[in-house]
């Protein structure tokens, strides 16, 4: 029995659980750390998480992706399993001819992986999510005695995470790999070396031995040479400084360097195609073994390091992670018996001893008898096929100037809403372009808004909110990118951003990128500025404010900045290490911005140099007003209060009130699902169930509207006469899949394709006939 899908379950049910930390000795066992009664009630424990613990039986004699180590005497091993520490005797540990069973080192809910064996054999290094001194919890380095079971904390890390634990030779230093992230979750590593007795000593800092040279590319699997010389690991050392999924094996992607911990030096070792990873040096130093992609295979190969010649082993290890991301290292650990004549190492669900003069290699068995503690999955009962659905992701919500109504886009199109109990309508009659970025004149009768078609591109608009009127005109004369329009205060100017297309978007009309002005009415655009985006007013409409950023590798750095009608002196008034977005009242007094997700205010006032805000900010007061998380942030029309939505709710704060939180209003609106008419029937298919029946070789689906009615063999189903008939004779008809985790240029500077809909359904369903949600019907 393999143990792939419950290693998953477990993974899973600790995500769903979540591990915060609480407080924890570092030298219990996980055991006792559960069990003690100081720790605050309040706090959350890993090994106390709340709700029904189930436990779940483990008999197996194989193992997914399994770390191992040799004791230094050769006679003994120890390996991870499902989060637990085990050590058995070389020879195996089956439960037959007397063998016994593997024993335990680590227990409990916490996952302990990567164990490693001191150079005297005493104690093993393992890598731990548990909770450490600090009161947190997440992956670090402890270190566990083999006899005393008594477990040490060695580093204290709650943000840089570290793994993959290495013994110097003495047997007084660990080095890890430490996790770095800048931007993107995918991050890069170094090697950190730390005292064994780091905690106690209060050195857990930790020294570093490698720089990351970007913050993408990994870095990872620090091995000592057995002279201490020199630390050996293995780098993503593919072209240029981001992170690319499947990446080209052939070509080479991971690559082995060495360090001289004396000189600082760095030699690359090994490279080219198949790559290079996880070194591990033989204990006499002439050789050292490595994994390196065969074609389609992974094989164990080994590196002479006086000649340079370079020998394939074994070619049926596991496939290693080049490809993907592999902070955990490219392949599992596997160590040297200290004879040097084999290498034990984990493949094909197995722990195998490999010659490594004949490539054979022999089993050494185990079998786990033991049961994990996990949680039921957290699953929601949720209505199929319901008749109507509801409208939750409102984009550019805005609440007119006085209060009474407020609008946004939403399935393609602008709909306004009376307050606070209105019914949602469309602002527009329209159904061939989407509409975007609606916002309202200052005296609340007009809306100046974008749209967009794929074939004739997209405009900037006006149309009356008061629905006795039909007003609705063209602004600009020419097609284009258009975003973000707005009045002046006096409604006789618009002033809005042309982008450039291209990707999924039309690339025609795409030069000269820019803020414009055009006059309201009848007018051509005159160009303001090249940079900036999402420009507003003040209470004065002799100046446009908008938005720029001065991006470095750990700062947005956005800034709110100003320039007059005839496109000079530009001012920066406001900025911020983290923003996202700026907005200026009416009547300039005050400024609110979104970071880390958050709403914020604070005074706008005038200094002849940037000031810099933030919600730590001592310069200014700064006050957060949202309660959640905030997004389209605006002022309303008297400056006296501010408001954001978050998914169908809109938020409003009293500023000049003693009211600490704010206002909520539900704005969104439910909206009928689109359903086929008629009944159609898929017959002579091999049907794949999910239910007992398992694979019907020929058989008959009958689907009535949006509903699966019958399905099973052809001779039991029974087909109605007027329904559609597909044969579907050698096909197979499958349960549905989607992708729900995808990259793509879904939308391009907030407007989103039409196309996308089509190449959705057709990638996801498999069908050409959809349900376009900008109008609610068949197309």
């Amino acid at each position: 029995m393999t143990v792939n899908v419950f290693r998953i379950s477990c993974l899973v049910s600790l995500l769903v659980l979540g591990q915060i930390p609480t407080v924890a000795s570092a030298d219990d066992s996980k055991k006792q750390d559960a069990s003690k009664s100081e720790a605050p009630k309040t706090a959350w424990n890993i090994e106390l998480t709340p709700g029904k613990t189930n436990a779940q039986p483990i008999d197996t004699t194989e193992g997914t992706w399994i770390t191992v180590d040799v004791h230094p005497n050769g006679t003994t091993l120890v390996f991870d399993l499902l989060g637990d520490i085990y050590q058995m005797p070389i020879s195996g540990a089956d439960g037959k001819q007397g063998r016994g069973f593997p024993t335990k080192l680590t227990t409990g809910v916490a996952w302990d992986m990567q164990p490693a064996y001191s150079p005297d054999g005493t104690h093993v290094a393992f890598t731990s999510d548990r909770n450490g001194s600090d009161d947190k919890a997440g992956d670090n380095l402890w270190i566990i005695g083999t006899d005393t079971k008594k477990v040490t904390q060695v580093t204290q890390e709650s943000y840089r995470l570290l793994n993959g634990s290495t013994w110097s030779p003495d047997g007084q230093y660990l080095v890890g790999r430490k996790h770095f992230t800048s931007r993107r979750s995918l991050g890069a590593g170094e090697m950190w070396m730390y005292h064994r007795d780091a905690l106690a000593l209060s050195s857990t800092a930790g020294v570093p031995l490698t720089s990351r040279e970007n913050d993408q590319k990994d870095v990872n699997e620090p091995v000592f040479s057995p002279d201490g010389r020199y630390l050996y690991y293995s780098q993503d050392v593919t072209p240029g400084t981001d992170f690319e999924y499947d990446k080209d094996s052939i070509k080479g992607i991971y690559a082995i360097k060495r360090l001289e911990l004396a000189t600082g030096e760095t030699e690359t070792l090994l490279r080219g195609a198949g790559g290079a990873c996880r070194p591990n040096p033989s204990p006499d130093g002439q050789y050292l073994a490595f994994v390196r992609r065969v074609g389609a295979k992974t094989g164990l190969h080994l590196f002479d390091l006086k000649t340079g010649a370079v020998k394939l082993v074994y070619d049926m290890l596991e496939r290693d992670m080049q490809e993907a991301w592999a902070i955990h290292g490219v392949y599992p650990n596997f160590a040297w018996t200290p004879d040097g004549k084999s290498v034990v190492a984990w493949a094909k669900g197995k722990i195998r001893r490999i010659n490594i003069e004949s490539g054979e290699a022999e089993i050494i068995p185990f079998h786990i008898k033991d049961q994990r503690e996990i949680k039921p999955a957290v699953r929601f009962p949720k209505k199929v096929a319901e008749n109507e659905f509801d409208v939750k992701m409102l984009r550019w919500v805005r609440v007119s100037p006085a209060g009474d109504r407020v609008l946004y886009q939403a399935l393609g199109h602008i709909y306004v809403k009376t307050l606070p109990n209105g019914v949602p309508r469309r602002l527009t009659s329209q159904e061939t372009d989407f509409e975007f970025f609606p916002s309202f004149s200052r005296d609340g009768r007009y809306v100046v808004y974008a749209t967009w078609n794929d074939q004739t591109l997209g405009s900037i608009r006006v149309a009356s909110v008061d629905q006795k009127r039909t007003e609705n005109w063209l602004v600009t004369p020419e097609p284009g990118h258009y975003i973000d329009p707005v009045f002046s205060p006096d409604g006789e100017t618009i002033v809005y951003r042309k982008e450039s297309g291209g990707g999924i978007t039309s690339p025609l009309w795409s030069r000269h990128s820019g803020l414009y002005t055009i006059p309201t009415r009848d007018g051509e655009p005159e160009k303001l500025t090249k940079t900036g985006v999402r420009p507003q007013f003040g209470k004065s409409g002799a100046r446009v404010f908008y938005q720029k950023r001065n991006t470095e590798k750990e700062a947005d750095n956005l800034q709110l900045c100003s320039i007059d009608l005839s496109g000079n002196d530009e001012r920066v008034h406001y900025t911020s290490v983290w923003a996202t977005d700026f907005r200026i009242s009416p009547d300039s007094t005050r400024i609110a911005f979104i970071e880390r997700f958050h709403v914020y205010v604070s005074p706008f006032v005038h200094s002849g140099r940037p000031i810099k805000v933030g919600p730590n900010a001592k310069g200014l007061p700064t006050k957060r007003v949202s309660s959640e998380a905030g997004d389209f942030i605006h002022f309303s029309g008297d400056s006296k209060q501010v408001h954001w939505s978050l998914g169908p709710d809109l938020y409003t704060f009293q500023l000049d009130s003693k009211e600490k939180k704010p206002a909520r209003t539900g704005i969104g609106f439910k909206r009928k699902h689109a359903k086929p008419t008629g009944t159609v029937a898929i017959v002579n298919a091999r049907i794949i169930t999910m239910g007992p029946a398992g694979t019907i070789e020929s058989g008959t689906i009958v689907i009535k509207g949006n509903r699966i009615v019958d399905v099973g063999a052809t001779e039991e189903v029974s087909v109605p006469e007027e329904c559609f008939q597909l044969d579907a004779k050698g096909q197979v008809v499958s349960p549905g899949f989607i992708d729900t985790h995808a990259h793509g240029s879904q939308a391009v500077n907030g407007i989103t394709p039409q196309q996308n809909w089509v190449d959705f359904a057709r990638l996801a369903f498999g069908v050409t006939t959809i349900h376009d949600p900008s109008n609610q019907t068949h197309s």
